[in-house]
């Protein structure tokens, strides 16, 4: 199989594209001693970021995921155990579905 060097040109550039968004935060961050008001203060951006994807699907009309929510939920006040909330959540989502 010949792949053309235009090709790999585009493949290797959208592969730098999307690598160096997501590697360098981690690169300079780590090196960094970020302040205890920007720590405390990013501690919430999951919180935040689930709320609003919460939010949405709270909203809509599918039963399904107002249960699905509702077991994500306890699951996680129960175990803080991320992989197992994701598991708990998708399983009664697609079980319901």
């Amino acid at each position: 199989m010949d792949i053309r060097p235009e090709f790999l040109a585009l493949v290797l550039a959208c592969a730098a594209v999307t690598a160096v968004p997501r590697v360098l935060p981690l690169l300079v961050l780590t090196r960094l001693r970020l302040p205890a008001w920007l720590l405390d203060w990013l501690s919430y951006v999951p919180v935040a970021i689930l709320a609003s994807l919460l939010s949405l699907e709270t909203f809509s009309t599918a039963k399904a995921g107002l249960l699905a929510i509702g077991v994500a939920l306890a699951v996680a006040a129960a175990t803080r155990s991320l992989l197992g909330t994701v598991l708990a959540g998708v399983a009664v989502y697609w079980l319901l579905l």
